[in-house]
């Protein structure tokens, strides 16, 4: 089972006053000390993804060629159909265009059921083992844990980034830079993560825009097929007096193979239950999925079910966060750049050791320079033992960061030390040497 962990726990969850903090502290809205990488607009109401600019791409391209098709084509119903049918054929286009675009809106500009991140890592299992008063306490949490799921063993593993172990289903965005429950993929269209609280939006948003480019399509056929009828001429002389009838057949043929596919792609997910992210990752198609309740289940759980409430109150007030100083880890300065090499590695960047650790040896050769004055720079530098050792933990290093070791902080201050005893060591002997060399003289 999942760790209990208290309300506190979580960055911009009100407190029981309503979202107050302490007496003295400065009080901001969440959504303006949110650490993840959303676009809030009209105070906090609407938040959206890092690249929200790409849902004005998408709403030109939806609404443009209905615009076309209402101005070239559809109005041309209008009188060659009694009893305002040809009405009827621009109200319908004009229908499906609002409605695809209020699915867009609400599918992009809401939280798509994101998991608040914790204050600080959860506390580790003690397994039942009494501890004693001076032994110091266990900080590395194991990457994974096991849980039932409907009699089933699924793995749940540990976020670094939101300092928490998602729930099943759910996984980190590398854009959005948030865990996201019932994590989908992320959509570059609505420039929003598609999850548990917006998943059957996106669905129907991808079902208007299949609907609006056949309904399109097929009457810029009826409309050619009209003027040849009406004229007596061949479908190319036909296609010719109505170029806007042409390139909304090609438009259109484009688009419905790109929504109609992913149209047909989400029922066969809906139908089976399962996300894109499960189905391209653990492909449940090998063994059995826990969360399938049958065809009619599915989709009762995807359309029938109430949306869940958002877990996060992005307009509470919350107190401002100080800046993070660096920390003392085991007698040695551990650097806020030094800390996010433990970083969420499933889908975000993975970090390249050496540039840490680089800018670390460099603090500590800084220092060096301007603390020990000797003549002889080349004899300060370390012993061979000491650089033949330094290589072997670079590498030690990086095979420990791509297993999931969580020993990397540790190493590189014990590095840093034996580093320093040398140095001091060759230090101490040189300065014996020449205070020998004076003696004599």
């Amino acid at each position: 089972m999942l760790p209990s962990q208290p309300q506190d726990r979580h960055l911009g969850a009100p407190g029981p006053s309503g979202g107050g903090g302490g007496g003295g502290d400065e009080l901001i809205r969440t959504y303006k000390g949110w650490k993840g990488d959303n676009v809030f607009c009209f105070g906090g109401r609407l938040m959206f993804g890092p690249d929200a600019r790409t849902i004005l791409i998408t709403i030109f391209l939806i609404t443009a060629p209905v615009t076309i098709f209402c101005v070239f084509v559809g109005r041309k119903f209008i009188d060659d159909y009694p009893h305002h049918r040809g009405v009827s054929v621009l109200a319908i286009a004009v229908g499906l265009n609002l409605l695809d675009l209020v699915f867009l809106f609400i599918t992009s500009g809401r939280d798509p059921g994101i998991i608040p991140r914790n204050l600080y890592p959860p506390e580790p299992e003690s397994n039942g083992e009494p501890r004693l008063a001076h032994t110091p306490t266990q900080t590395r949490l194991p990457r994974t844990k096991e849980m039932l799921v409907n009699g089933i063993t699924v793995k749940i593993k540990y976020c670094d980034t939101c300092m928490l172990y998602r729930p099943p289903r759910a996984s980190h965005c590398s854009i959005c830079d948030n865990c996201v429950e019932k994590f989908d993929h992320h959509c570059p269209w609505l420039g929003q993560c598609i999850g548990l609280r917006n998943y059957r939006f996106y669905f129907m948003f991808v079902l208007c825009s299949a609907l609006l480019c056949i309904y399109v399509h097929v009457f810029c056929w009826i409309y050619v097929k009209r003027i040849m009828d009406g004229e007596k001429i061949s479908i190319w002389k036909a296609l010719i007096k109505t170029p806007a009838s042409i390139a909304l057949i090609l438009y259109s043929f484009v688009s419905v193979w790109f929504v109609g596919g992913l149209t047909g792609f989400h029922l066969y997910l809906i139908g089976t239950n399962q996300s894109t992210y499960e189905n391209f990752r653990y492909r449940y198609d090998r063994h059995e999925n826990p969360f399938n309740k049958g065809i009619v289940g599915n989709f009762m759980e995807v359309f029938c079910t109430k949306v869940p409430l958002s877990k996060n109150s992005f307009r509470a007030k919350v107190p401002k966060e100080p800046a993070i100083p660096p920390r003392i880890v085991n007698g040695a300065m551990s650097s806020p750049s030094l800390q996010k090499v433990s970083h969420d590695i499933e889908m975000g960047r993975k970090p390249v050791w050496h540039e840490t650790v680089e800018e670390e040896l460099g603090d500590l050769e800084k220092d060096m320079e301007t603390t020990v004055t000797s003549r002889d720079l080349s004899r300060m530098l370390p012993p061979e033992e000491s650089e033949g050792r330094g290589i072997m933990h670079s590498r030690e290093s990086s095979r420990g960061r791509r297993g999931g070791s969580w020993e990397f902080s540790s190493r590189v201050n014990e590095d840093l030390r034996t580093r320093d005893e040398s140095v001091s060591i060759r230090v101490g002997e040189d300065s014996s040497e020449s205070s020998g060399n004076v003696a004599s003289r």
